[in-house]
Parts: structure tokens; C-alpha cells; sequence
């Protein structure tokens, strides 16, 4: 059957309808995708149990704008510890899980990388142990990474069922959680035998999100804020590097998007994995995407500092997003130039009203909201 763009208006009431008064398991809930996630979760009415570490940062997103206070639990420990987080998730009795906990630094993971493979890889086959063991229906999303793909350079995007592997230890281990994903849908939860087991187990891979309230170490915006806050030109690593950026609310309505589709539909072709990026033309270098934030903050400059004795980054890096186009009728709201503005905005006031910051955060999913709600939709 071929499906066509349509002129009418996306509905977004397709996940916000699917989530409202379900209970909603969030690992990683105190970092920058995870804080966020939580507070979009509970504006739409979903009664969410968070499990992490404590913040990774300081600030954070999740002080900053008091994410503990819209949580139904919050459990702070490590991913890792299979009996306490089987404990909270039978606590929980969740009717979806979002596995966002990860060591999510590229060049930390060259540092620490047996903890990377332990957090990244150890830490999703734990998730998915404490889901199998549930004994209620259930559906799943985990997060991995756009990073999870065995990068070639190559200038077309990369499908759902290209090889996965990358070569620095994140983007292997990212990999290989996928391949644990996959084994636990094969072994346990067969998505054509749903009713026997009631676990709906996909996958979403997106990265190099940017965003308000980001804190992370090594992170492009977060650093350039960080230089602007001082002062000084920003240093750019890898300026001449190729990213599908897109904004943290575009990647966290992707992740919605699919559980809600989980969540009302047993169709086995739903329980795979999902690439969720921009559209074409939105993947810029890192030169082009800071020069933007840069004419959008008002002033600031940047000067390269690459090196050829840095640890490996991949230097071209592109998604295909055509299966979430046309299976889940998902589209971007908000294109970089749009993304880049409601950053630069975060940032700005949380130089100036960071008491305000909860409202301005839940302002801006509204605003990301509405925008994704105006977008054509995709119908058969």
C-alpha cells in the first residue's frame, strides 16, 4: 500500500493519549534526555517511577528545573545492581519502560571503557531481566545511540539494518546493547506471539541532541555556553565534523511516539529498532551548527583545536529516518536553526531567572508540541 503526505494536521494526542494515567518506568531520569523526558511525561498526565545514579552534573537539569517533585518514586542507584532494580520495577508495576540510564561520553568511554561496556551493555540486559521477570504486560523502549552502527564515513544515512558496531568503545558498546535487545526479543518476548508473553520490546537510536538545561561533559553547546559565560572563544575539537543535530524535545517524541504505538497496537513490526534524527539538510558541521548558536546568543567566537592525537571520532555521521516517517508517522518539529534559537533561550534565562526554570522548560515542550501537532502527517 503506498502512503502519501497529507495537508492535515498531525495529531499529537496519538502518544499523549496512549501515556496519560499509565504508569511509566524511566531509568536515567536525572540526567539532561532523561529530566527532560520526565517532565513531558508528567504534563501529559503519566505517573512516572525514576531510577538513577544521582545527577551526573552539577548543575543539572533535573535541580534545575525540580524534576523530583513531579515523580510518583524516585529511586537513586546504579544500573547495575540487578536486585534493586528488579525491586523497583516490581514496585513499579509499570505498563512502560524507558531505558535511557547510560555512560553516554564518547571520549570518557576511552578512559573508562570496561565501565562503559558494564553501564551501556550489562545495564540493558538488566532492564530487560527485571522486565521478564514482571509478570505484567509491558512495553519497552531502550535507548541506545545513532553512534551504534558500524561507521563507514559514508555520506547516505544509516537504515535500522545496517551492521552495528562503532569503533570507539561508546559507539561498541551501543552496539552491542543492541545486540542484547535483539537477543532478548528473539529468546523471550517474540513480537508474533505478544499474547502469550506480553512484553513489546523495540529499540531508538538517536544522538547529538542539544538543548537547555545540558551540562555534559565534552558536549559541543555546553561547551560553547561555557566559553561564553567566560569570556572566551570556544575551542572546537573536530570543526569540520558531520552531525544529525537535533533538539532534545525532537528525539524525546520519537521515543513517545513509539511507546505509544507499543501501547496500542500488537503489530510484531513495531518491536524492532528506530533511527530518530532530522530531516535532511539539518546535518551541519560543527563549525556551521556553533557559528549559528553563536549569531543567535548575539556574540562569542570559536577557534579550532583539533589534533590528530585525539582519541577517534567518526567524522561523518548521518541517520536514515524514512521507517519512522512512514510506519509511525512521526516527523521533526523543529528544524536546527529552530533548535539552536530555543537553546540559546534556555540558556539565557537561566543566566537570569534560574528559580524560573521549571516553568521555562514545560513552556517549551508546550511550544515543541504545538509545533509537532502543525506538521504533515503521513496516512495510508
Amino acid at each position: 500500500m503506498i502512503k502519501k503526505l497529507t495537508s492535515h494536521g498531525r495529531s499529537t494526542t496519538s502518544f499523549t493519549h496512549a501515556l496519560r494515567g499509565k504508569s511509566v518506568f524511566v531509568t536515567g531520569h536525572t540526567g539532561f534526555k532523561g529530566s527532560w523526558l520526565c517532565l513531558w511525561l508528567n504534563h501529559i498526565g503519566a505517573s512516572v517511577t525514576g531510577y538513577a545514579l544521582a545527577p551526573p552534573t552539577n548543575p543539572n537539569h533535573f535541580s534545575i528545573s525540580n524534576v523530583q517533585e513531579t515523580l510518583a518514586d524516585h529511586h537513586e542507584a546504579d544500573i547495575r545492581d540487578l536486585k534493586t532494580l528488579t525491586a523497583a520495577i516490581q514496585q513499579a508495576k509499570p505498563d512502560v519502560v524507558l531505558h535511557l540510564a547510560a555512560q553516554t561520553v564518547v571520549r570518557k568511554s576511552y578512559e573508562i571503557p570496561l565501565e562503559t561496556f558494564e553501564i551501556n551493555v550489562m545495564g540493558t540486559a538488566n532492564v530487560l531481566e527485571a522486565v521478564r521477570t514482571l509478570g505484567h504486560p509491558c512495553s519497552v523502549v531502550c535507548v541506545t545511540s545513532d553512534k551504534c552502527y558500524e561507521n563507514q564515513e559514508q555520506v547516505w544515512g544509516y537504515r535500522e539494518c545496517d551492521a552495528m558496531g562503532e569503533h570507539d568503545p561508546y559507539g561498541g558498546s551501543k552496539g552491542a546493547a543492541e545486540l542484547v535487545i535483539r537477543s532478548y526479543r528473539h529468546s523471550f518476548f517474540d513480537p508474533n506471539n505478544i499474547a502469550k508473553h506480553g512484553i513489546k520490546l523495540a529499540s531508538a537510536r538517536a544522538g547529538n541532541v542539544i538543548g537547555g538545561g545540558d551540562f555534559t561533559e565534552d558536549a559541543l553547546i555546553v561547551d560553547v555556553f561555557k566559553s561564553l559565560a567566560a569570556g572566551e572563544p570556544a575551542k572546537l575539537r573536530s570543526p569540520g565534523a558531520l552531525r544529525p543535530w537535533q533538539h532534545v524535545l525532537q528525539a524525546l517524541s520519537g521515543y513517545l511516539t513509539l511507546a505509544g504505538k507499543l501501547i496500542e497496537s500488537d503489530d510484531s513490526k513495531l518491536c524492532s529498532g528506530w533511527n530518530f534524527g532530522p530531516l535532511p539538510g539539518n546535518e551541519l558541521p560543527v563549525s556551521e551548527l556553533v557559528d549559528i548558536f553563536l549569531d543567535q546568543w548575539g556574540h562569542g567566537s570559536w577557534i579550532d583545536v583539533s589534533n590528530s592525537n585525539n582519541p577517534h571520532e567518526a567524522n561523518i555521521l548521518r541517520l536514515s529516518i524514512d521507517k519512522a516517517l512512514w510506519q509511525l508517522n512521526w516527523t521533526p518539529g523543529w528544524s536546527v536553526q529552530q533548535s539552536l534559537s530555543h537553546t540559546a533561550q534556555w540558556y539565557r534565562r537561566f543566566l537570569e531567572t534560574p528559580e524560573s526554570m521549571k516553568d521555562f522548560s514545560i513552556n517549551q515542550i508546550d511550544s515543541y508540541q504545538s509545533a509537532f501537532s502543525l506538521l504533515p502527517e503521513l496516512q495510508t
